[in-house]
């Protein structure tokens, strides 16, 4: 099968899962199949599906994700030992594991084709990625804690796992509890990366965009998680700070230059 009948093929599945969208046509263009096919992977609810979903779905996104192009951490130069900048598409980074600023529910964006990198990361890693999450929080019963976090296989990413985190909203003036929260959801992160036996981990910009947190105060709560972690433990674990704006490059690459 070519690229483009996987993804007809995965599209047509997807439509036949749920009768209120059998009669969506499917577009002719490239770009707008694309979008199509996103937006059923965000809106699937977990559940099962057949062997040779699976088999398309994977070989599809591996696809995908090589056209984009992978990178590995360790073609990257650290600014200071053990800890490196990269701005760029999380979901194609190669390490072994990637944080993901999800929400507490800890199922993905069901926002189809959303910007936040939630769905980005549920979207490109495949459906197995939400029914990992949906047994996880079976298991635990309740709503994932702030400042916590689990950890599942990566599935079609680059990466071998992704470290799920639910950063502080941030409702009106910051307070001193929301940079408590955020130093938490990197020290789980390491914590739960070490226990794993992950040797890099790379962090996306956890709790900015639509959580509210300053970015240049989240940055120096990140930067400071990650020193105080390595100092303390005396841990070697890699750590790649993640930025996809070039704001966020800038206030990350003044921070770590600046000592």
């Amino acid at each position: 099968m070519t690229q483009t009948e996987k993804r007809i093929y995965l599209i047509r599945s997807l439509l036949n899962e749920q009768p209120q969208y059998q009669d969506i046509e499917i577009p002719s263009s490239e770009q707008a199949q694309k979008q199509l096919l996103r937006a059923l992977f965000n809106i699937r609810m977990p559940k099962e599906t057949s062997k040779e979903f699976l088999q398309i779905q994977d070989k599809y996104l591996q696809t995908e994700l090589k056209e984009k192009g992978i990178t590995d951490y360790k073609t990257l130069t650290p600014l200071e030992k053990g800890i490196y900048l990269w701005q760029g598409d999380i979901t194609t980074l190669r390490c072994d594991g990637i944080v993901n600023a999800a929400n507490s529910r800890l199922l993905g964006c069901f926002c189809p084709n959303h910007g936040c990198i939630d769905n980005a990361i549920h979207t490109f890693a495949g459906i197995q990625l939400r029914s990992a999450c949906a047994q996880l929080m079976g298991n635990q019963g309740c709503e994932e804690e702030t400042g916590k976090a689990k950890i599942t296989p990566a599935y079609n990413l680059p990466c071998r796992y992704i470290l799920h985190t639910v950063g502080p909203i941030v409702r009106g003036r910051l307070t001193q509890q929301d940079c408590v929260l955020l130093a938490s959801c990197y020290r789980s992160c390491l914590e739960l990366a070490e226990q794993n036996n992950l040797k890099s981990i790379a962090f996306c910009c956890i709790s900015t965009g639509e959580f509210h947190f300053p970015n240049d105060k989240a940055a120096e709560i990140a930067i400071q998680a990650a020193r105080e972690y390595k100092n303390q433990t005396h841990s070697e674990i890699e750590v790649i700070f993640n930025v996809f704006k070039k704001l966020d490059y800038n206030i990350y690459r003044k921070l770590l230059r600046a000592n």
